[in-house]
């Protein structure tokens, strides 16, 4: 096999891609928990969006066990994408900053690297009306509605404005940080 700078490693005429995140370590960005931390407002609730977009998240995938054998083994199980659903029925995918915060949720938990954006667009493929991050801490932030379409998608600066305006009645009740 030879490495290819590109597209990863070729080799039997198959290629790997390239890692998205070669140098991680899983570590969390002390500037983006800063900006968790200090959060307040709804203008600071949708540059936290903002900035998440751009950032590498973990999502998270746990072992389920789906049978057991007649000498009470595992006989089959799966990974899964985990997420939460609230009291109202509504779904939430789980997201970390950092394997810190992902493990003092749930240490048997496994992190799969995605850039925020695409962990909003899963939640919503998947049927989730929210990403939660750092569930367990240092500080939780649930981003849905039109926060969540902000971290899906790339809104021009006068989309982010009409957010901005339609949501600042609202989404400071609704998409608080502290809200589970």
């Amino acid at each position: 096999m030879r490495e290819d700078s590109d597209t990863g490693v070729a080799g039997d005429g198959r290629r790997l891609a390239a890692a998205a995140f070669p140098d991680d370590d899983g570590t969390a960005d002390p500037a983006l928990r800063a900006l968790m931390r200090n959060a307040r407002s709804t203008q600071d609730l949708i540059a936290i969006a903002r900035s998440l977009r751009d950032v590498r998240l973990l999502a998270t995938v746990v072992a389920v066990l789906d049978s057991v054998g007649d000498d009470g083994t595992e006989k089959d199980s799966h990974m899964a994408v985990v997420s939460m659903v609230n009291d109202a029925g509504d779904k939430g995918l789980l997201a970390f900053t950092g394997v810190d915060s992902l493990s003092e949720w749930n240490p048997e938990a496994r992190p799969v690297p995605a850039w925020g954006r695409d962990v909003a667009r899963g939640a919503v493929d998947d049927g989730a009306s929210a990403v939660i991050i750092d569930v367990a801490g240092p500080q939780r932030i649930v981003l849905e509605g039109l926060l969540l379409d902000v971290l899906a998608s790339r809104p021009t600066l006068a989309a982010t404005s009409v957010i901005v305006s339609s949501t600042a009645s609202t989404a400071a009740e609704t998409c608080s940080p502290t809200q589970p």
